[in-house]
């Protein structure tokens, strides 16, 4: 779906959080400007100036044509965190980084074509699946052969265009520091992404490429990694987390910090952004709990849950969803509220929407009673009705209650709680007792505990004594916790966030939106994704955002290559 849209100023608690999650700046609060000024370049940015001669070559081919490609690996910060060497990855497993400061560089690659071209785009990539701290890397390496019309070759694609890729490290959720603190806290992973864009802004006229035309790319974690800083542009709520960093373009200190340079981006390219984290179990239960059962919930590490409590705990964390959708005052696109009574239908028409695409093109979608095929399972169509056969079949009708018990029946729901998982409901490894962080528990917290729980149901039913999280060990209920006194996960929850910063102001938005989340996608709630798309064309500022449900599409990303650059190159040619 294609359509046109017709401040927090630094407190304290986020100079304190600035100070825990960077190590290097903290002090007391600050008024961060959120337009840049022009002024002399401070000590920091001279030390983050461009080499354009330190480069090695790459020789890849692109659709059989041989390509030289120069390649800047660069830490885009002046005061990096130097890590550990051991560090945990994408489901708890653990790698060893050798290179201490791999998640806060860049890779830059350049097509030699484009070296003196100062206005072709940056596609700036990130990682971060599972909202994971990730090492920057690059698939662009020596003798690698791409095909820039494949559906699945994003990295073809823009090398093909002329396009800069940028490949982006980032400190997330499991990084630790050399001495042993938890440094990826949010809003780490953003931050540290805004300085990456900043240290593009800084050296824009020394490098190939316009840091105007920035397109963000992105997949689940970090689909909601390109959200967030796309919604935030500019916000003075990063100044200190950013000037803890050494990130380009900050000046002044303690109360009187200020940005000369933006962080906003012209694009941005989310697939299945795992978003809104604070409101993401509410959400989901909110969608699934009319059918969560025992036997369709996933267990983890071989415990069996005690009969009915994860439905249970579904239902009373469904129940916190309709207040705050309610209470955010979006429109739909017939000027209506879009409210917790009709979020299901808004979902259903934009189902409907891309059924409707599927049978004009010619896909066979089954008829009622026949079944849809997937990668996981083979399911009869109980909820979809149509009129007539072939391209001139029409929808007479979806059940949607239906459809979700089809999205959960083909792919077993995840754990309740889904996001908030550490500490509650049984989710412990049966072997090693561990408590596993199958959730983004880990992202949230201070630098000296491994997690904190970040909504009300798992802060009040944390089971860990000791673990720093909970009414059992703080003797604070949740509300008590988050108005008490130097208390920062109010502030982390928002600055990742990017319905808070798309529904409220001081930023500035990405002009142009890319999002897709695919129809069989359970890794995050329809409603959470319907929510963002109507916060995105709220945005006075947003020019233009294309959503759909890819037909029969799971959790992943970058699978629609064609589509998504003929929409990039499109915007482009649109602002020259």
């Amino acid at each position: 779906m294609t359509r046109k849209n017709t401040t927090m100023t630094a407190t304290a608690a986020t100079m304190l959080l600035a100070s825990l999650l960077g190590g290097c700046g903290g002090g007391s609060s600050a008024t961060a400007a959120t337009t840049p000024t022009t002024t002399v370049a401070d000590t920091e940015d001279s030390a983050l100036k461009f080499n354009a001669s330190s480069y090695t070559t790459v020789n890849v081919t692109v659709d059989g044509v041989a390509m030289k490609v120069r390649q800047y690996r660069i830490v885009y910060v002046a005061k990096p965190v130097k890590m550990a060497s051991t560090q945990l990855t994408l489901g708890g497993s653990t790698t060893t980084l050798s290179d201490p400061y791999a998640y806060q560089t860049i890779i830059v690659s350049v097509p030699e074509a484009s070296v003196d071209d100062q206005k072709t785009a940056l596609l700036f990539a990130v990682n971060n699946s599972g909202w994971w701290t990730s090492a920057v890397s690059t698939t662009i390496t020596e003798g690698k052969a791409f095909v820039s019309t494949s559906n699945t070759d994003h990295i073809g694609a823009a090398l093909k265009a002329g396009y800069v890729v940028v490949n982006v490290g980032t400190r997330s959720r499991g990084a630790r520091a050399e001495d042993g603190r938890w440094v990826g806290k949010a809003p780490a992973p953003v931050v540290d992404a805004k300085a990456a864009i900043r240290y593009l802004r800084l050296n824009d006229s020394l490098m190939p490429g316009s840091a105007e035309r920035i397109v963000m790319n992105g997949t689940s974690g970090g689909g909601d990694l390109t959200a967030a800083v796309a919604s935030s542009g500019n916000h003075a709520d990063y100044v200190p987390f950013l000037e803890a960093i050494g990130a380009a373009g900050i000046t002044g200190s303690g109360t009187t910090l200020s940005s000369t340079i933006k962080d906003d981006v012209f694009a941005a390219v989310a697939y299945c952004p795992i978003n809104n984290l604070g409101n993401a179990d509410a959400g989901y239960e909110f969608e699934y709990s009319a059918v969560r059962s025992d036997s369709n919930t996933a267990a983890l590490g071989g415990v069996a849950y005690s009969a009915g409590l994860q439905p249970a705990a579904s239902t009373a964390i469904a129940a916190a969803f309709p207040t705050y959708l309610d209470g955010l005052g979006l429109k739909r696109t017939d000027g209506s509220l879009l409210t917790s009574a009709n979020i299901r239908e808004e979902t259903a028409s934009l189902l409907k929407e891309e059924i409707a695409r599927q049978i004009a093109q010619g896909t066979a979608v089954p008829q009622l009673g026949e079944n849809f095929v997937t990668s996981r399972a083979t399911i009869a169509n109980n909820w979809l009705t149509l009129s007539g056969s072939g391209t001139s079949a029409t929808i007479a009708g979806l059940d949607y209650a239906k459809f979700v018990a089809y999205a959960a029946t083909n792919q077993t729901l995840k754990t309740v709680v889904a996001f908030d998982a550490v500490a509650v409901t049984g989710n412990k490894d049966a072997t090693t007792g561990v408590w596993r962080n199958s959730g983004e528990t880990n992202l949230f917290g201070n630098e000296y505990y491994a997690y904190q729980n970040f909504t009300d149901w798992s802060w009040t039913n944390n089971q860990v004594a000791g673990d720093g999280s909970g009414v059992d060990d703080t003797g604070l209920t949740w509300s008590a916790h988050l108005a008490s006194s130097g208390n920062t996960l109010a502030t982390q929850l928002k600055l990742i966030n990017p319905v808070a910063y798309l529904t409220g102001s001081g930023a500035n938005p990405a002009p142009y939106w890319y999002v897709r989340h695919g129809m069989v996608d359970r890794d995050t709630a329809f409603s959470m994704q319907t929510l963002l798309y109507h916060a995105i064309r709220n945005n006075s500022a947003v020019k233009e955002v294309s959503f759909k449900y890819p037909y029969l599409v799971g959790h992943s990303g970058n699978y629609d290559v064609q589509e998504a650059f003929t929409w990039i190159k499109g915007r482009l040619a649109a602002n020259p």
